[in-house]
């Protein structure tokens, strides 16, 4: 039994230790503050103005109250509010909060791996960049070569 728990517990450093865990593991801890960040600047900054601009709307008061078991809808002056007095709810000015900071989200995402493909393309384009074949032998050669050192022809 101890044998055992020894050698899985290896396993699991070893699959922990790896780079692409760890890559995954910071990756992850990043996106969270990433969107921590993208969501106040929904909150905060962008959903205040287009809510003025909308006739002074504050989206995260958008909502609809359910009927409650007697089939009455009561009025509430706010979200929380209703949500105090045990109303059900549907929060749909959330939702559309939520949506536009996964749209915002998945356009700095699209942006970053187009940098980052973008880099990744220049770097393979400068490694290829150093040798040329020869249209005799077919033999890779120093781009700088005017003679094949393979077939001694003259390129």
């Amino acid at each position: 039994m101890l044998e055992r728990l020894k050698k899985n517990f290896g396993e699991f450093k070893t699959f922990a230790m790896k780079g692409n865990v760890i890559d995954m593991a910071v990756g992850i801890i990043i996106g969270a503050a990433f969107g921590k960040i993208i969501d106040s600047l929904v909150k905060d900054i962008i959903m205040p103005p287009l809510g003025w601009l909308m006739g002074k709307v504050d989206f995260t008061n958008l909502y609809l109250t359910l009927p409650n078991y007697d089939g009455e809808i009561i009025k509430y002056p706010s979200l929380e509010a209703a949500q105090s007095a045990g109303a059900v709810t549907i929060n749909y000015g959330i939702f559309i909060n939520t949506m536009i900071s996964f749209i915002i989200v998945a356009f700095s995402v699209f942006i970053l791996v187009k940098a980052i493909n973008k880099l990744r393309a220049q770097e393979v384009k400068e490694e290829t960049v150093t040798t040329k074949t020869c249209p005799y032998c077919f033999s890779n050669i120093d781009i700088r070569a005017t003679k094949c050192p393979n077939c001694t022809s003259a390129i």
